[in-house]
């Protein structure tokens, strides 16, 4: 079984723009987080992505990063979420 703590949840959502992914995804290069998995869809012009990433290597903390794409998203005019994939699970457990 893979270890969840080394995972984290990404969400992105907002009013689609071009560049949405790009900007999340340099951040994440450039922060040594390796996306996992990435779903992503526009509906009536709005975004929707989530991504599951592995944040073993990251050059930053978690808290660091949480706060870094809650910056970006405020940028790009975005809500993005982080969230231990641990605590997402146990959050929407049925």
């Amino acid at each position: 079984m893979e270890n969840t703590v080394d995972k984290a949840i990404i969400t992105v959502v907002g009013k689609d723009a071009v560049g949405i992914i790009a900007k999340v995804c340099t951040y994440l290069s450039g922060t040594r987080i390796n996306v996992l998995d990435i779903s992503q869809t526009i509906v009536s012009g709005y975004f929707n992505m989530m991504m599951i990433v592995d944040m073993k290597q990251a050059a930053k903390s978690f808290m660091e990063c949480q706060k870094d794409l809650n910056a970006l998203g405020e940028e790009i005019g975005v809500a993005i979420k982080c969230q231990r994939e641990e605590i997402f699970e146990k959050m929407h457990r049925i």
